[in-house]
């Protein structure tokens, strides 16, 4: 009993056989899928009335070995992206804290415009309120890709924020309002710290969509990776290598995307090991002593 699991019995040699059986299945269809996947793009194609190689072949990757290929890219596509990403992302980040402090305000003429805005900008397609910006304000490409991430991303960072501040005990404020600070000294000096260290994976996690989205720019004209190379490095070489300039761009967004993703799992783990108190010291019982009293501290005070 004592090796066996609470919610389901261990499986006997018979459903151990089977599950390898399937996973082995599984595991050859699945590389079957992609081996005719490879042979189907490394087939010649017709193109025009002219048979043009497979896509593997070296013919349609040759232009990668000019720096100068790389070096538009870099400079043009990934700086580009990344400019707009980062100042965005700032941007964001500020107005998150700003909407989540209106949006849990006590003062309801506050609290309920602001519920407002933050549903609108929530339900309103990003592209769209790009191409608001860039059409009714006239700003040009750069700061209408930056104003409409900041918006939506700022918005859904808010909505995170007030999430955490929710979500604290009460006790926390209480303590705040019995040393004599006032609702908003509490809120900025004791919740909100918390509440955002708390809620900052959410906030990394949302940066990398907001990261993704940078593409949309390619719509209202901005110079970013995707336009780069599936637009002007396309039209300069031919079609031949539109897959190669994919595959490129695909690398590249995976690149960026996955570091950030990387950090957020790693700053997930980084705050939940904090959260769940510091570490005792066996050799020194003052600290574990500490501890246990502010423990109790806080638990009388969230039960009064």
């Amino acid at each position: 009993m004592s090796g066996s699991s609470v919610l389901f019995d261990a499986p006997g040699p018979r459903a151990r056989r089977l599950s390898t059986i399937s996973s082995v299945i599984t595991g050859i269809v699945i590389l079957a899928g992609l081996g005719w996947i490879a042979w189907t793009l490394a087939q010649p194609r017709e193109s025009g009335g002219i048979t043009l190689p497979g896509y593997f072949d070296p013919s349609r990757w040759d232009i990668f070995a000019d720096p100068e290929v790389w070096q538009f890219i870099v400079f043009q596509g990934v700086l580009g992206t990344l400019r707009a990403a980062l100042t965005a992302a700032v941007i964001a980040v500020a107005l998150g804290v700003v909407f989540s402090l209106l949006r849990s305000s006590t003062i309801a003429w506050i609290r309920i415009p602001t519920a407002i805005v933050l549903e609108f900008l929530r339900g309103m397609p990003v592209l769209l309120m790009m191409l608001f910006i860039l059409l009714v304000l006239n700003t040009g490409a750069f700061w209408a890709v930056v104003a409409a991430l900041s918006l939506y991303n700022g918005a859904l960072i808010g909505e995170a924020l007030r999430a955490g501040l929710a979500s604290l005990p009460r006790g926390q404020r209480e303590a705040g309002l019995s040393l004599g600070m006032r609702p908003l000294q509490s809120k900025m000096l004791v919740e909100f710290p918390q509440a955002f260290r708390q809620m900052l994976p959410i906030i990394v996690a949302q940066l990398v969509v907001l990261l993704k989205d940078t593409s949309l720019g390619y719509i209202v004209g901005y110079v970013e990776l995707l336009r780069v190379n599936m637009n002007n490095l396309a039209s300069f070489y031919g079609n031949r290598y539109l897959f190669s300039l994919f595959v490129v761009t695909l690398v590249l967004y995976l690149t960026m995307n996955l570091l950030l993703s990387w950090f957020a799992r790693w700053l997930s783990k980084r705050t939940a090991a904090r959260s769940s108190g510091r570490r005792l010291d066996p050799d020194n019982p003052t600290q574990a002593v500490l501890v246990a009293e502010a423990s109790a501290a806080a638990r009388q005070a969230e039960n009064v």
